[in-house]
């Protein structure tokens, strides 16, 4: 495949350590894993030694040194290439930079070291039952009394919801000033009033655990706010750049590692398959637009580590990959035909983890939506 090569000698044995981690501690255990909906916390824990949550994280909190979204990129490409969903990115692209970003120096110490290591799972809990993600119609509240907060509300789909410790709650602290009264708050799960509801049965993805959390008065300290009461919109929406190129990424190693075992499975079991035109066109168009993705990726990987990354940009690089990522995941099952339809597929399995990406983190509507504003329309 035709490709930019943005990644040095620097990064070489980092990959290599993340795929014997893939293949060697995770691949054996991973279809228990998938049954019960979420790994188990030795996961966690040896993922945290490897440095994988340590992404971007100053040494001196644990982090892994001299680390950019470079070696975020490289876990989830081997991910995708050991044929594995879980919720490293939740963790790591999605909820850690608000820990580092907004938090005093003593919250960094107390809840930094934690998440890094593994002995903590980060959770962020924004969209609620029946408001979605849309910030200005949350009704989940938190009200300060004193030296504390009181919250009430519930959220779902949150996932890592299931294995969460902290969890990074968006909630009114002036519910009458709609998205200009929002706050973020950092609540512990053991916490007095905190409940965790359904684990969420999804069509893919489903060692990424996807979970509904309820709040009933729940009392958490008012050192737990994160930056300053009333401006988490602007905190949530600081990091949709990020969010949404970490998503991409992700789909685009799908599409890699979707269009790399179809052709290994035609050439090797196909029955004749690699030898018919049509076959080969197929793969051939697949192969095309997906050397174009990657080429999109790199170049946007590249801008976000020079902080050079528009949010405009990503939202362009997402529609363009997920929506990749769900035309070669439709081709190649129509391709292999009736037995690729299934969950013990790779082919089946691609199929149902790709149609999410066209929704979460932003959908391909609102992306659109995004960019032609950035065009002046």
């Amino acid at each position: 495949m035709l490709r930019r090569e943005i990644y040095d000698e620097r990064y070489d044995e980092f990959r290599a350590a993340v795929r014997r981690f893939f293949a060697e501690d995770v691949a054996p255990d991973y279809p228990s894993w998938e049954e019960q909906g979420y790994p188990p916390r030795d996961f966690w824990l040896r993922a945290g030694e490897l440095g994988i949550l340590g992404i971007g994280v100053p040494a001196e909190y644990g982090g892994l040194e001299a680390s950019t979204f470079k070696h975020s990129a490289v876990v989830t490409e081997e991910a995708q290439r050991a044929n594995i969903a879980l919720g490293i990115r939740v963790q790591t692209d999605v909820c850690m930079p608000y820990f580092l970003e907004y938090t005093s120096e003593e919250q960094k110490r107390r809840w930094v070291p934690e998440l890094a290591s593994g002995r903590a799972v980060g959770a962020l809990a924004m969209s609620e039952p029946g408001v979605g993600s849309d910030m200005k119609a949350m009704t989940t509240t938190a009200i300060r009394d004193g030296d504390h907060y009181v919250v009430n509300g519930a959220k779902t789909f949150i996932s890592n919801g299931m294995s969460a410790d902290l969890v990074v709650i968006a909630a009114k602290t002036d519910p009458a000033a709609g998205r200009k009264g929002l706050s973020l708050l950092v609540a512990e799960t053991t916490s007095e009033g905190f409940e965790r509801g359904r684990k969420l049965e999804k069509l893919g993805l489903r060692t990424q655990d996807l979970a509904e959390l309820a709040f009933t008065d729940m009392v958490v300290p008012a050192e737990n706010l994160l930056g300053e009461q009333n401006r988490g919109f602007e905190y949530l929406t600081n990091n949709l750049a990020q969010e949404r190129l970490s998503i991409a990424v992700s789909a685009q190693a799908a599409a890699v590692a979707t269009l790399e075992r179809t052709t290994e499975y035609v050439q090797e079991h196909g029955n004749g398959l690699a030898s018919e035109q049509g076959t080969k066109f197929e793969l051939a168009a697949c192969a095309s637009e997906v050397a174009a993705g990657q080429n999109l990726i790199d170049t946007a990987v590249d801008a976000h580590d020079a902080r050079e990354l528009s949010v405009a940009d990503a939202a362009s690089v997402k529609l363009f990959c997920t929506e990749l990522q769900g035309r070669v995941a439709d081709r190649c099952v129509q391709l292999l035909g009736p037995e690729a339809y299934s969950r013990t597929s790779p082919a089946g399995g691609a199929f149902a983890d790709a149609r999410v990406t066209r929704i979460y983190g932003g959908s391909s509507e609102i992306m659109k939506v995004i960019v032609s504003k950035d065009l002046g329309l």
